[in-house]
Order: C-alpha cells, then sequence, then structure tokens
C-alpha cells in the first residue's frame, strides 16, 4: 500500500515510519522544507499545496495524518490557543482538499486527534460512544475530526485515532517526567484522583497499522491502555520503578497558577477511557499494563506481545 504521512518526524510518526515499511507498505513523507530524499515531499500545511514532484501520477492509498502544533509545550494564550486550532483544524481542511484534487482521492484517511474532546468525565467510563465536553480542548478535537468529513462523501474511510498520553522514554509528557522524579521531586497533582489514559508508543504505532488495514474500523477509536489509573497510581509507580521517593504534592491552586488554563485542561482533568472498538475488533495490546511497561521503558527493552482474553 502507498501511504502518505505528515508529522513522520514526531514522537509517533518517528517510529511509525520504519514498522509501516517493516510490514511491506511504501511511504511518501510531507515535509516543510526541501526534500532531501526521494520519499519525502515538500508541503506547505496551511495553503494545502504539495510539491509531488515525479510521484505526480502515483496513486496514495492511503493517508496517515499527524502533524499538529504541540499543546503542551508552553503556557497557553490567546495567541497559542489560535495557533493550536490552525495546526490542525486549517491544515487538515487544506490537506484534504489537495488529496480531493487528485484524480483518485485515498481509499483511508487516518487522522490524529485526542481524548481531550470528551472533557472531565470524573469517575465515568468512557468510550468512543460517550458525547463530546466543552471546554477549549473538546471543541478543539471535535473541530479536527469534523474536518476530515470531506472525505466521506467520497467514499474514503476516515478513521479519527483519539489519542491519550503516549509513553516513551524518548519524548513527550513521559520523557520530560523521568528527571524530576529521578531526583526526587516526582508527585501527584492535584488530589491524584484522576484518571489518566495512556498507551506506549508500540502500542499506539502498532494501532495505527491496525487501523490502517482493519477494514471494519471508521470513526472515532480510542487509542489507550485498556487499564487506565489513578494520577497517583502513576506517579506512585513510577516513583517505585526508579526506586525514589514519592513525597511531593502540587496542590491544584499551584498549578493553576503555574499552567493556567493548561492546568484543568492538561493535568487535572479525570478520563477514565476504554479502547472499546480496538478491542472488539481484535487488537492486541504488547503493554496493557502500566508497571511493567515502565520497567521495559526504564531497562530500554522491547515489548512482549500479548493476546487479549476471548
Amino acid at each position: 500500500m502507498q501511504v502518505l504521512v505528515s508529522g513522520s518526524s514526531g514522537l509517533i510518526g518517528g517510529l511509525l515510519i520504519p514498522r509501516l515499511r517493516l510490514v511491506g507498505h511504501t511511504i511518501l513523507m510531507l515535509h516543510r522544507h526541501r526534500p532531501t530524499q526521494g520519499d519525502q515531499l515538500q508541503w506547505d500545511p496551511l495553503s494545502g499545496k504539495i510539491d509531488w514532484g515525479i510521484h505526480s501520477a502515483t496513486p496514495i492509498d492511503a493517508v496517515i495524518h499527524l502533524a499538529g502544533e504541540n499543546i503542551g509545550a508552553h503556557r497557553w494564550s490567546a495567541a497559542r490557543k489560535l495557533e493550536f486550532r490552525s495546526s490542525r483544524i486549517q491544515v487538515t481542511s487544506a490537506l484534504i482538499q489537495t488529496l480531493l484534487a487528485r484524480p483518485q482521492p485515498p481509499s483511508t484517511f487516518i487522522g490524529a486527534s485526542a481524548i481531550g474532546i470528551y472533557g472531565e468525565q470524573g469517575e465515568d467510563w468512557i468510550d468512543e460512544q460517550s458525547l463530546p465536553g466543552k471546554d477549549f480542548l473538546a471543541q478543539l478535537a471535535l473541530d479536527w475530526e469534523m474536518a476530515s468529513t470531506p472525505l466521506t462523501n467520497v467514499g474514503c474511510r476516515v478513521v479519527n485515532a483519539r489519542f491519550g498520553m503516549v509513553l516513551s522514554r524518548n519524548g513527550g509528557a513521559f520523557a520530560k517526567m523521568l528527571t524530576p522524579f529521578r531526583f526526587g521531586f516526582g508527585g501527584q497533582l492535584g488530589t491524584g484522583r484522576q484518571w489518566m489514559s495512556w498507551i506506549s508508543l508500540e502500542d499506539c504505532v502498532s494501532a495505527l497499522i491496525y487501523a490502517l488495514d482493519e477494514s471494519r474500523l471508521s470513526g472515532a477509536i480510542n487509542v489507550v491502555s485498556p487499564e487506565p489509573v489513578r494520577n497517583v497510581e502513576f506517579t506512585q509507580t513510577l516513583a517505585r520503578t526508579l526506586h525514589r521517593p514519592n513525597l511531593m504534592r502540587m496542590p491544584q491552586w499551584v498549578l493553576r497558577i503555574l499552567f493556567g488554563e493548561m492546568a484543568d485542561s492538561l493535568l487535572l482533568k479525570s478520563q477514565r477511557v476504554a479502547p472499546r472498538r480496538l478491542l472488539a475488533t481484535g487488537f492486541n495490546f504488547s503493554d496493557p499494563r502500566l508497571e511493567p511497561l515502565m520497567i521495559r521503558l526504564l531497562n530500554n527493552r522491547s515489548p512482549t506481545p500479548v493476546r487479549n482474553p476471548d
């Protein structure tokens, strides 16, 4: 299958590309800068323009669209929030219009989304049928997913991959946590009772490749482990795995002073999310439980595939 990928240099894309090649797919990567190799295409994200070069007549069977501004990198401002919307909604809309202008649109489109679409849910279990929330991140994710609707009108199978927190020692939130926890300054956030829905990087990439080939999947899929944990359990597990104390506590009011709106949206929100559609179609998680994953990550070991119970 010929697969076009955006966001190939990010945390997920960096592992996705070699894994796609390993299972036999041919890859074209969208890049903002001048290509340095034959499988790269120069792309202007805001206009959607792609310099297809020698690939102008190459059929694109599927697209995996991962590009989007990092929402956790800096404190939010009005300008930053506009960047989040532009890098997701405007960029996705422009890319899709470019794809629709080709003689044959792709048959499959997998777009990045986030479990932030569900908003604060307290103790309730969340699945793909749950209603969207009403905060900024929920509306952002909802509009992001709606941007891909024009492809469904031409018979393309569209999958919205709603990512939880992706755990890897090579980047993302988990990598940032390691330094303070190693020095004994890690600890729970707020009350620590908020549910965290996570997934290993390897399972995240496996889920995307699975969705690429699994024709029964369309619409939303929750890309999370089947075993969410409370924040206090997450922090205790990380401290125990590192053989460090877990004595620090960061009160809610301090987090709100430090991070503003981002504190409630990313750090204190409770989301107990289930990957029901992945499980229902037979996806197997290699890292279903948190502590074995943390041990593996901190010892640089590869995952061992396991079968989900029937």
